[in-house]
């Protein structure tokens, strides 16, 4: 099996629940709160564990409570976290939850510790970067840290999977060209590649864009849909399970996560997108993020269903 190491950010969800979500200058009571371990990065770290990956995580917190349940969490789900920096002058990520009973939400994020995974810290930990097969990053971190990463990573000969969120306006020209693998949503996929999406064939459209920008992969995830897979030969679609989602909080992660894990495996790409699919159905089915990511033997279970042809 693959080493997977996941690049990224850390953050503590405060999760205020609501029946409405209060105007400019209005308090309000609310119904709940509740913090939930979170960050992009760890939500993937937490997924490649959970699904039987060998992880690492490399990102930083603060020298507080918070960083100590995030890191906590992440252990649960046997992640190596020897290697998170516990930064003593600023405090962990965190990000303020709003929602309301129809589902809508506000969030502010405050990036803390997270601009602390810089690339001198990078620089730091060459030594983990050499170890891992797979190098998995997303876009909460400081921009200079990511490029660093995947320039390093592939002078290194490592795989580079990149999920490109929250997208920047544009990347750096000598970047796109030494990613093996990028999975932007459909907005992430509009603002890289700068074209409209309302179609299946807009989608291909934007994919190719970057393709002819150097990336090997490019995988769309759209939403309930599924996911579209496009490269140079072509493209192709695979549909998401039926379920009924209650909670769409980390679901990308998940998928991201999940597929790590299936390459690391030795699968192909359609079959690892195929596993993604069914972890990530899985997971809107349930509340939060991390909390919501299944187990292993569930998604063998469905795919197993699948392959048979039995009802699910």
């Amino acid at each position: 099996m693959s080493k997977i190491l996941v690049i990224g950010s850390l953050n503590m969800d405060m999760v205020a629940k609501v029946k409405r979500i209060p105007k400019l200058g209005e308090t309000i009571l609310g119904d709940s709160l509740m913090l939930n371990p979170g960050g992009k990065g760890a939500n993937q770290c937490y997924t490649v564990g959970k699904l039987g990956g060998n992880a690492t995580m490399l990102g930083c917190v603060g020298n507080d409570s918070y960083g100590d349940m995030l890191i906590e969490s992440l252990k649960k789900a046997e992640v190596n976290t020897s290697y998170i920096k516990k930064c003593g002058d600023i405090h962990t990520g965190t990000a303020l939850i709003q929602i309301d009973d129809f589902g809508n939400n506000n969030i502010v994020v405050i990036k803390g510790a997270n601009d602390k995974c810089d690339e001198g810290y990078l620089i730091d930990n060459e030594d983990v970067i050499k170890e891992c097969d797979i190098i998995m990053l997303q876009m909460e971190i400081p921009y200079n840290a990511v490029y660093y990463a995947i320039k390093r990573g592939r002078e290194l000969g490592k795989k580079i999977i990149l999920n490109p969120a929250p997208a920047p306006e544009e990347f750096p020209e000598d970047i796109l060209n030494k990613v093996d693998i990028i999975t932007p949503n459909e907005i992430e996929l509009e603002i890289l590649s700068k074209t409209k999406i309302k179609s299946e064939g807009d989608i291909v459209k934007g994919a190719q864009k970057l393709i002819i920008q150097g990336v090997n992969h490019v995988i769309v995830t759209i939403g309930s849909k599924g996911a579209m897979y496009v490269n140079k030969n072509g493209y192709k679609y695979f549909p998401a399970r039926k379920v009924d989602a209650i909670d769409t909080i980390g679901v990308g992660d998940c998928f991201n996560g999940a597929l790590a894990v299936a390459i690391s495996e030795g699968l192909s790409l359609d079959d690892a997108i195929s596993f993604a699919n069914v972890a990530a159905s899985i997971s809107v089915t349930r509340k939060g993020a991390q909390s919501s990511i299944p187990s292993r033997e569930e998604v063998d279970d469905i795919l197993h269903t699948i392959k048979e042809g039995m009802p699910i």
